[in-house]
């Protein structure tokens, strides 16, 4: 249901009406008039008061919070004013027909964005409510289903005995490696007409809602080989390079195991890497059930892979979308963490003119902060003219006739960027007059991607950086990547230091706002020798912060 908005302005309530003054005498309307409008002001005020009082809809979610490193103000509404968008299906992304209260985030996260160019092609559109159907067909606990499970116990694989294929996505890594994966064997789901089905472990479903109507795609807890995910390593018997090592399976057999387990983390060997021929592709399809644990957003190659190629083009006529309708798509904050991003953003990022995010995530050993890391922030961020300079001579500044009011958003798991930066914008006033105000949710210190606390909190700092208007992003992050992704930015990337020193030049431009595919494969199928795929087709470039790492683009340029 539409959230009721309003000119902060007037009046929003009808709080009198007379009551027919053509049937009273003048001395009687006038009285009454006067009587209530002595009382206007005092029943303005009470209906206001009444109308922003603190919901209680997500008050168990405030302790995910609590190292806050600015005071929680009252909830007030500040976007009330704002009228929602008729498109609250992103142009046919979404699905209609969900139960709205159920999860909040899915129609109501336009109302906390810019409107934005990139709109779904109609073929997307179309493959989307396809894909919809087909799992609800074939998902969890439907006979499609049940029949596939009991193949899958019997320990064969015969072509043609169930008539739905599935991919299990493994749970692994960190929650920036788990979004951007997800998505990633969501598209292969897509391009493969496969079942897609998440490995819930302890916190899939207290972050995100479902995004498929009428049937989870959270894969049941007693699937039969569930027990043996997190041994799945590069090593395992049941691993796709393993097997053709081994020569357990070829295209040539009538019957193949039951599974297959596609090791496409980070340790990959040149085996596990045939995933993405297209001769191997042909062979896979045969597989009812594949299990896939991965690290890495492996989008960039399946761009390479002729098989996929016209199919591609058709899902995204602008190919630096990818992720970013993907993500929209897929990603829904539940309620819990939804509250956790709604009342951090109106208490201090909605009343700004301008949102600067800043993404911080440093790799070298040791707590930190680092002074060369201060510098470097204040070198990009000044210097692209994102944040202005401060005046740190004059004792009294003219204040500026029109000053804009910048909230700069810094996420860190160390306290001490934000509190440097605060202290410049709070010590010297700004050489322009604007007024900087500076915040940071929360600083975990370490990151425990076991911990699901932990994880809710990385997931609205993802998304609350999503709704900046410019952003500021760390090499080598996917956490960063899912911010940019999600908001659709082209961020500038923090350069990864060498020997602790400040980069020069600091910063850069993103060329694109796809995340970057950090260990792909560089093999020719067809020549079988190595090649480097950053310069097999236009679209498919080396990444700005890693030089061997890929990434889509839409318009390619030197840099």
């Amino acid at each position: 249901m539409a959230e009721r908005k309003y000119n902060q302005n007037q009046s929003h309530v009808n709080i009198w009406r007379p009551c027919d003054p053509w049937k009273r005498s003048g001395l009687e309307a006038m009285r009454s008039s006067k009587t209530l409008l002595l009382a206007l002001p005092f029943l303005i005020m009470l209906t206001f008061l009444l109308r922003h009082k603190p919901s209680d809809r997500f008050t168990d979610a405030t302790p995910f919070f609590s190292n806050l490193t600015t005071p929680p103000l009252l909830e007030v509404d500040v976007l009330q004013h704002v009228d929602i968008a008729e498109d609250k299906l992103l142009g046919g992304l979404l699905a209609d027909g969900f139960d709205e209260q159920s999860c909040l985030s899915r129609y109501r996260s336009i109302l906390y964005r810019k409107a934005l160019p990139y709109k779904p092609s109609p073929y997307l559109v179309s493959k989307l409510r396809k894909y919809e159907d087909l799992h609800k067909r074939c998902g969890p606990n439907t006979p499609s289903y049940n029949k596939a499970v009991e193949q899958l116990k019997s320990g064969s694989n015969v072509v043609g005995t169930t008539d739905c294929k599935y991919v299990v996505w493994v749970r692994y890594s960190g929650l920036g490696n788990r979004i951007l994966t997800l998505a990633s064997v969501f598209l292969y789901a897509l391009l493969t007409e496969r079942v897609l089905l998440v490995d819930q472990g302890n916190d899939m479903a207290s972050l995100f809602c479902e995004p498929f109507p009428e049937r989870s795609w959270l894969l049941p807890m007693n699937f039969p080989i569930a027990k043996m995910f997190n041994s799945f390593d590069q090593k395992s018997a049941e691993s796709y390079g393993n097997l053709l090592k081994n020569n357990m399976i070829k295209a040539s057999m009538g019957s193949l195991p039951s599974y297959v387990y596609l090791h496409l983390a980070h340790d990959y060997d040149d085996h596990d890497k045939l995933f993405f021929c297209d001769d191997d592709q042909a062979l896979l399809k045969r597989f009812t059930w594949l299990v896939v644990k991965t690290d890495n957003y492996f989008v960039p190659s399946l761009f390479l892979m002729p098989s996929f190629e016209d199919e591609l083009k058709k899902l995204f006529p602008n190919k630096e979308t990818i992720f970013h309708l993907l993500g929209r798509y897929l990603f829904h904050p539940s309620n819990h963490v939804w509250g956790i991003i709604t009342r951090y953003y109106k208490a201090y990022l909605a009343g700004a003119d301008e949102r600067v995010g800043i993404q911080v995530r440093i790799f070298d050993k040791g707590p930190g902060p680092y002074q060369y890391v201060k510098d470097q922030i204040s070198a990009c961020t000044i210097g692209e003219k994102l944040l202005p300079e401060v005046d740190t001579r004059r004792l009294a500044v003219n204040p500026s006739k029109n000053p804009k009011v910048k909230a700069v958003l810094m996420t860190s798991l160390v306290y001490g960027y934000y509190e440097n930066m605060k202290n410049i914008y709070w010590e010297h006033p700004t050489v322009t007059g604007d007024i900087i105000g500076v915040h940071q949710p929360s600083h975990e210190e370490q990151q425990r991607s076991e911990k699901p606390l932990h994880n809710m909190k990385a997931l609205a700092e993802m998304y609350l950086l999503s709704l900046t208007d410019v952003l500021v992003t760390s090499a080598w992050s996917t956490f960063g990547y899912v911010a940019q992704g999600l908001g659709g930015l082209k961020p500038w990337i923090l350069y990864k230091s060498e020997n602790q020193t400040t980069p020069n030049p600091p910063c850069q431009r993103a060329m694109s706002m796809e995340p970057c595919f950090h260990a792909p494969p560089f093999y020719d199928c067809k020549a079988k020798e190595g090649i480097d795929t950053g310069k097999v087709v236009p679209h498919v470039r080396h990444c700005e912060d890693i030089s061997w790492g890929l990434k889509v683009v839409d318009r390619y340029t030197e840099l």
